[in-house]
């Protein structure tokens, strides 16, 4: 009977847990949470609430049926109307608080600034915040912010995402457009910090608020080809209706639009002037940033819903309500996921603690709440519908898309992602407008301008050819300086000339040097040394054949000058010279310097300019050194040019002394010197043409003074026989009495055709006189005879006379008729026709007188002067 009893009772409490128990695990621990949302007071707030709410009724509803723990806990949300503003969100807040009950976690938050005052006060309420629509820049400073989370990624990482691009295709030069808005704003604040980190210039930074053509025409004025557009899905159409009217698209130009929304473009709506076609052209090739809306896979998530299981449903309960899809809907039921996890874990973690802890009555605190509430949500990590779901710094890691707008779709040609900082893209779909990406900017090319390898290889080759004859010469010169010719020439001086040529024929061999190749201290010593080779060879040279010059025209001119006398005409030019070069090199060295040339436009395609470098040697005050070495060389070089016209007629029979060689070489240095000097100053900014024309001139100039100073002694002492060896004292003695004689022979040539010109001087003026007397009417006029003597020389050079001799009776008397002279009746009288020949036939012999070898026809013209005429009994004698 008793043990009946007891089965009975057991019977009954096994019904009542299966009828009971079950009631009993419904039971769900309430956790209460904050909404904060704009509910009223502001066109479009209700909308937002309105559109993201299904999304959270989805979480709450996936919630309910997760397992223990999880399905041990109800999030009850209390919504707080933050109306968008701080001061009435924070009010809000403390009366909540207040009025209770304890609230752990306040979810939401879509107004930036509203946000940001309450995130501030989070750690002092001992309040954790998740949100999933706060993306500005300045919420992730986790010093102000630290238990404010957001399952959005931060429009930082868009901005990263931009940069990676830019540095990815190696765009450096940019310009920024933004419409006016405070999160905008904010958002490119930070995307120029982060411009100016990674050394991306940005040239010019607009903002629109109506007039957008405006903002985009400077830019263009800017030159900027990549533009980085930061505006509103609204504004896209007209942002590039501006664009083509002002030609700012195509191969030239690339567009980059960073606006954080989720959503394609939607060209073509509410614009007028611009068609739908002309907007698809304009946007063509631009690449869009925004954030992933969704998951691409198809796999279930943390809730057991797939992404494309979840929007479906998300759809259809949006369209029993009527309301508008919002963009952020995925990101508020992934959020609600991340507050729900989170204060689960707490609560069970503060359940076992207080079971099991060895102190009974042992509470948890609520600081000691709040630091495992966050240290949760930072462990955070399961996939959602939008993704994985992972903190870093408080900053949602996620993938960036990059769209490119190709026809009249986006195309997906890339990702970024923000966990690890890398750039993706699909090379493969992208497709720009030219051949490749476009530029930043007008492509400057630099060319440097230097000698070409071959260029100095030919011109060297013609140097050292140049310094190879002129030490062949030297060494003639030198090995048969005992030689009549060359001793009669001047030996000293020739080697001197020689000497010069090599000089100046060896500064070529360093002007053509590549100043790139070389340390710039080497350029520097180069620069000093070929100014020396050059200026000293070209003194030396000079002042020799200004030597022999002044040398034959001193000779011609009857003037004495010894051999010490034309040394010191060559001590003192090269002295002057090393002066000017000593005070130059210590006072204003040459240096290396490098000169920028305009910029010039490439035939081949005019969206690039040439800018050519180019260098040379020079100095701080280079046109005052060239102007003091100019100044004293300039009248050298035409006082020999005078010299050597002077002696250009001169006739030496000595081959060693041609006067005619002489003046041409003379002329050839000045020619030259005056023509380098000009070609250098022209071609000073093309360094293959300066080089290629000084060259040549500084080498024609060595060889034509080479050929014609050398030339003829070196044929001369190849084809003549040699001389019989002598003692060197007889040597010197015969070299020295022939020097005299030589200078005696010219002297005496330019004293004989002195003589011959004062001869046909005095021939006129006794002419003159003879008709002066037969003009007289005197009654007994003596009878005169004139006796001419000329003296001249045959074509072989010996001297011959021709003498004329006249006596008649100048003005006889008609005796038998008894007329005076000058009577009609007796002008062809006897006596009359005497008189005509004795006038006439002076000068027909004076007409003839330089076939026969007497004085020259030059001579003729000076009538003027008055010489001395010998009078001896009745006759006239002129020698």
């Amino acid at each position: 009977m008793e043990r009946h009893g007891q089965v009975e009772v057991f019977r009954l409490l096994l019904v009542c847990w299966l009828v009971v128990g079950p009631a009993l695990a419904q039971v769900r621990h309430p956790l209460p949470v904050l909404w904060m949302m704009p509910v009223s007071s502001g066109s479009g707030r209700e909308n937002l609430t309105a559109a993201v709410a299904p999304a959270v009724r989805l979480a709450l509803q996936d919630l309910k049926r997760q397992p223990p723990p999880l399905g041990n806990y109800e999030i009850q949300l209390q919504l707080l109307d933050s109306q968008c503003d701080p001061a009435k969100s924070l009010k809000a807040l403390f009366d909540a608080m207040w009025a209770g009950p304890k609230y752990l976690l306040v979810f939401g938050g879509v107004c930036p600034s509203a946000t940001a005052l309450i995130a501030r006060s989070l750690p002092a309420l001992n309040l954790l915040q998740v949100s999933f629509a706060v993306a500005s820049p300045s919420l992730s400073n986790r010093k102000w912010y630290g238990n404010l989370f957001s399952t959005v990624p931060s429009d930082r990482v868009l901005n990263q995402a931009t940069v990676k691009l830019l540095q990815r295709y190696k765009w450096t030069r940019v310009g920024i457009i933004t419409q006016d808005g405070p999160r905008l704003s904010e958002m490119k604040k930070d995307l120029m910090r982060q411009l100016l980190k990674a050394g991306v210039q940005v040239v010019s930074t607009e903002s629109f608020s109506e007039d957008v053509c405006s903002s985009l025409r400077r830019l263009k004025e800017n030159d900027v080809r990549i533009i980085i557009g930061q505006f509103e899905e609204e504004s896209a159409s007209e942002v590039f209706c501006c664009a083509y009217r002002l030609n700012m698209f195509g191969a030239r130009y690339q567009w980059v639009v960073v606006d954080g929304g989720t959503s394609g473009w939607r060209l073509g709506w509410h614009v007028s002037g611009c068609t739908a076609n002309s907007l698809l052209t304009a946007a063509d090739g631009s690449i869009r940033l925004q954030m992933r809306q969704i998951s691409n896979t198809n796999t279930a998530g943390v809730s057991g819903r797939t992404p494309q299981d979840y929007q479906d449903s998300y759809l259809r309960e949006l369209i029993q309500e009527g309301s508008k899809v919002s963009p952020l809907h995925a990101y508020a039921y992934d959020a609600m996921w991340v507050a729900a996890r989170a204060l689960s874990q707490v609560m069970e973690t503060v359940k076992h603690r207080e079971k099991y802890s060895s102190q009974r009555n042992v509470s948890v605190s609520e600081e000691e709440v709040q630091r495992m509430l966050l240290e949760a949500v930072r462990q955070t990590q399961f996939e959602g519908v939008t993704g994985p779901v992972v903190f870093r710094n408080g900053e949602r890691m996620t993938s960036i898309e990059l769209i490119q707008f190709q026809g009249s779709s986006g195309v997906l040609v890339g990702d970024f992602s923000t966990s690890t900082q890398q750039l993706r893209l699909m090379k493969q779909l992208l497709k720009f407008k030219g051949p490749g990406p476009a530029r930043d900017k007008t492509l400057v090319l630099v060319q440097w301008q230097h000698v070409g390898l071959l260029l100095y290889s030919l011109v060297s080759s013609a140097a050292a050819v140049t310094i190879f004859i002129t030490l062949t010469v030297l060494i003639f010169t030198v090995t048969n300086h005992k030689h009549r010719l060359l001793r009669s020439s001047g030996g000293s001086l020739d080697e001197l000339l020689l000497l010069g040529v090599l000089l100046s024929s060896s500064s070529v061999l360093i002007s053509g040097l590549d100043g790139a190749l070389l340390s710039e201290r080497t350029v520097d010593i180069l620069c000093s040394v070929r100014l020396w080779t050059l200026s000293v060879g070209h003194t030396v040279g000079f002042a020799v054949l200004f030597t022999k010059t002044w040398r034959v025209y001193s000779l011609c001119c009857s003037v004495k000058q010894t051999q010490q006398q034309q040394s010191r005409v060559v001590l003192w030019m090269f002295l002057l010279d090393v002066f000017v070069l000593i005070t130059w090199q210590i006072l204003d060295p040459l240096r290396r310097v490098v000169l920028q040339h305009s910029l010039q436009r490439d035939s081949a395609d005019q969206d690039i300019l040439i800018r050519s470098y180019s260098e040379h040697c020079s100095s701080t005050n280079m046109e005052l050194w060239l102007t003091a070495v100019y100044g004293y060389k300039a009248p050298l070089l035409g006082l020999g040019c005078f010299l050597a016209w002077s002696i250009r007629t001169v006739q030496v029979d000595h081959p060693a002394v041609s006067s005619k060689h002489l003046a041409l070489s003379m002329f050839t240095v000045t020619v030259f010197s005056v023509s380098g000097v000009s070609g250098s100053l022209l071609t000073s900014h093309n360094p293959p043409v300066h080089f290629c024309l000084t060259s040549a001139l500084i080498l024609c100039c060595n060889i034509f003074t080479l050929s014609w100073m050398f030339g003829p002694k070196f044929l001369h002492v190849c084809l003549s026989s040699s001389e019989p060896q002598q003692p060197s004292e007889l040597q010197g003695e015969a070299a020295e009495e022939e020097e005299e004689e030589e200078e005696e022979k010219i002297r005496l040539s330019r004293l004989n055709q002195q003589l011959r010109s004062q001869t046909a001087q005095l021939d006129v003026e006794i002419e003159t006189i003879t008709m002066q007397l037969c003009e007289m009417s005197e009654p007994a006029a003596p009878e005169l005879k004139l006796h001419h003597t000329t003296r001249g020389q045959n074509n072989a050079g010996e001297g011959r006379s021709v003498t004329w001799t006249h006596a008649a009776q100048v003005c006889p008397q008609d005796r038998n008729s008894g007329r005076k002279p000058s009577s009609p009746d007796g002008i062809n009288s006897p006596e009359h026709m005497r008189r005509r020949l004795s006038v006439q036939l002076p000068i027909l012999h004076h007409s003839y007188l330089p076939a026969v070898g007497g004085v020259s026809t030059s001579s003729s013209s000076l009538f003027g002067s008055q010489d001395v005429f010998v009078h001896s009994n009745d006759n006239f004698l002129f020698t």
